[in-house]
């Protein structure tokens, strides 16, 4: 009986510290991926050329690929990034007319091409260590 709370009490714990297998310490990385989705629509509301513009987004995109993903959680970002990445492309192209959707899209790009590269590397990298 004594093990069957020990894992109620496991399960609460894991549910308070975050919500998800992230846990605590990775809460960071969570609030990263929101903040520079958020950013990258907002600012494609606004036809800036402000050269700090892509340095942020980049930034995130490392933090995110850094600190949000790991273990199961690879493969189907790497599936998911990859997919937003080429539809961002092709959409920007397709929304020659409507700048603003344009310029969302070309952020999520400058969002998820670092983020996804991040993903992958560390995934070869876990590869090759097995």
């Amino acid at each position: 009986m004594a093990k069957k709370e020990e894992k109620i009490e496991e399960k609460t714990t894991k549910k308070t510290e975050g919500g998800t297998k992230m846990g605590k310490g990775n809460s960071f990385g969570g609030w990263a991926f929101i903040v520079g989705v958020v950013l990258a629509v907002i600012f494609g509301f606004f036809s800036t050329t402000a050269a700090w513009l892509p340095w942020l987004m980049v930034g995130i995109g490392l933090v995110i690929g850094l600190l949000n993903v790991s273990g199961d959680e690879t493969k189907p970002f790497l599936f998911a990034g990859t997919v937003l990445v080429i539809v961002s492309a092709m959409g920007g192209n397709v929304f020659d007319s409507t700048p603003i959707l344009q310029r969302i899209l070309y952020n999520n790009q400058m969002l998820f091409v670092p983020a996804t590269i991040v993903v992958a590397l560390k995934s070869v990298l876990s590869i090759a260590k097995n």
